[in-house]
């Protein structure tokens, strides 16, 4: 089940002006043109700021899907939105479907996505599915955040709070607090709070710090040809962007 802060519906509504700096996505529209991309499948594609760019600003393919109908509900009201397929589910559905396999030359992760597969069997399963959807030669990329970085100890009330001023909600309140952290696994929580109407939504997540060497054995497993781990460009040594071939 997707976490609140995806799935609510009045939350994703707002998730986009609490969160509104998305240039950490010129790095993936720099591999589209670095790979000559002309079909994309985005993987957790949220409120669809990524897919709705690429098919707007590029003219692409794009294919992007999420298991929060609530997110993607967002994603199908934004400008350009009508040029992108969108659809509610995972990538293993994606693939399930055989028009999809063989179709896309890059498959996308952006931001938290590739972390929040916890555990090892759903995370090889999404690899696979993903494999099985690109052209022969295509690339997946994605990033991990560095574990030695320890960004989780960021991740506190004092350094993240804010109230922002939303069109047709007013001001919201919200932040992030790391409640544990358990080997590679930091669950964290991140309530959003209706300051107009006093209503509280309360969201916990859970993301996992892999090793290099277990992103890279992962991929291997999975099928992948061969793997890159490139320097971050919006994080520099804080994180790490993967690109692995099919």
């Amino acid at each position: 089940m997707p976490d609140a802060i995806f799935g609510h519906p009045r939350v994703a509504r707002v998730y986009d002006p609490l969160d509104p700096d998305r240039s950490d996505l010129d790095t993936y529209m720099d591999l589209v043109d670095e790979f000559e991309a002309t079909a994309v499948l985005d993987v957790g594609c949220g409120t669809g700021t990524f897919g709705s760019r690429l098919a707007m600003e590029r003219g692409l393919r794009v294919l992007g899907v999420d298991p929060a109908g609530a997110s993607v509900a967002v994603a199908r009201t934004k400008a350009g939105a009508d040029q992108v397929m969108w659809l509610v589910g995972i990538a293993v559905d994606v693939a399930a479907d055989a028009s999809n396999l063989g179709q896309y030359d890059l498959a996308t992760m952006t931001a938290n996505v590739a972390q929040v597969f916890v555990d090892d069997d759903g995370w090889l399963a999404n690899l696979r599915a993903i494999r099985t959807c690109l052209r022969p030669g295509g690339h997946l990329a994605f990033e991990s955040r560095v574990p030695s970085d320890r960004a989780w100890e960021r991740w506190t009330k004092e350094l993240t709070h804010q109230v922002v001023d939303v069109e047709g909600e007013g001001p919201v309140e919200d932040w992030v607090q790391v409640t544990r952290v358990d080997g590679e696994l930091v669950t964290f929580e991140s309530p959003t709070i209706f300051l107009a109407d006093g209503e509280r939504i309360d969201s916990t997540s859970t993301l996992r710090f892999r090793t290099r060497e277990a992103l890279e054995r992962s991929l291997l497993t999975a099928g992948f040809s061969g793997t890159e781990v490139r320097d971050l460009p919006y994080a520099p040594g804080r994180g790490w962007l993967v690109i692995a071939r099919a």
